[in-house]
């Protein structure tokens, strides 16, 4: 336990940290970080490359960071560095992913129960979508568990539906994946699309509102202004919200009272909201403070 009268620095590490997403996660871990009178800091990766994350996570180590907050993107990855910070009495939670499931020795995790999530999101679409229907399901990177496991959810969702799939990599940046997707839907005419992560959810709904009046019907997850903007105009019918607030805010939280007290971290849920135009007014302001 730390009974020193230095001020607490923690930092959180994540995969794609430009992404819309992690200003909203910003916002929770700088007020955790006002409430709880600590520093804290977030950094990452542009990309999802695991490697570099473990290489920041060991410069975090290097810098004498008192606890870290990791977004276990990798099942297998980061199991030696969390034990590295470990021998240096430096606690790790993760947040956003916790792909090894708590298996990489980290103390908690808050993040969102992803298969769990997709499937809802496949019911719900599944009262849209016809049956033998073609539908593009996007993602903005490869090679993130979370999106997969998503991605199986949603198929599982729509398993009676007979559908005929593909999927599309969109990137990081909405209105070039809404180019791409236009581009796919040329050659796949589809009935659907269904995004697995912010930024791929935007694209979706940026290519509908193009391709208006006859646009396909979309759904996905997370939000950003621009999905709440697209879901006001009726471009997205609904997104499901794991509320990236809370998973700055709770590490923090978490983090300080281990380190001061000795009190264990627990793991959350972080959720999956249902958000559309019956309770979208509510968020509208929200989403423009990086709360929701």
């Amino acid at each position: 336990m730390n009974s020193s009268q230095t001020k607490l620095r923690l930092r959180l590490l994540t995969i794609a940290v430009n992404e819309e997403f992690f200003t909203v996660v910003r916002k929770g871990m700088n007020d955790a970080a006002a409430a709880m009178q600590v520093e804290a800091d977030l950094a990452g990766t542009p990309g999802v490359e695991a490697s570099e994350l473990v290489r920041l996570t060991r410069q975090a180590i290097a810098d004498g960071v008192d606890g870290i907050a990791l977004n276990i993107c990798d099942a297998d990855a980061f199991t030696d560095v969390i034990a590295e910070a470990k021998a240096r009495s430096i606690p790790v939670v993760a947040f956003n992913i916790d792909a090894s499931k708590g298996g990489s020795g980290n103390l908690s995790s808050i993040a969102q129960d992803f298969h769990t999530a997709g499937e809802a999101l496949g019911r719900r679409a599944a009262a849209a979508i016809p049956k033998g229907a073609k539908v593009i399901i996007t993602m903005h990177d490869e090679g993130v568990s979370a999106l997969e496991e998503r991605l199986a959810g949603v198929q599982a969702g729509l398993q009676h539906h007979d559908i005929h799939w593909q999927r599309l990599c969109t990137g990081q940046n909405p209105h070039k994946g809404a180019d791409l997707l236009r581009e796919a839907i040329d050659r796949f005419p589809v009935k659907a699309l269904l995004g697995t992560g912010q930024a791929d959810t935007e694209a979706c709904g940026l290519a509908a509102k193009s391709l208006a009046p006859s646009q396909p019907y979309v759904a996905g997850f997370d939000l950003s202004p621009g999905i709440v903007d697209l879901m006001a105009e009726g471009y997205i019918d609904f997104a499901l919200d794991q509320q990236p607030y809370a998973q700055g805010f709770y590490p923090v939280v978490q983090l300080a009272l281990y380190l001061r007290y000795g009190l264990l971290p627990s793991s959350l849920d972080a959720g999956a909201a249902f958000i559309d135009r019956s309770n979208l007014e509510a968020i509208q302001q929200l989403s423009r403070q990086s709360i929701r």
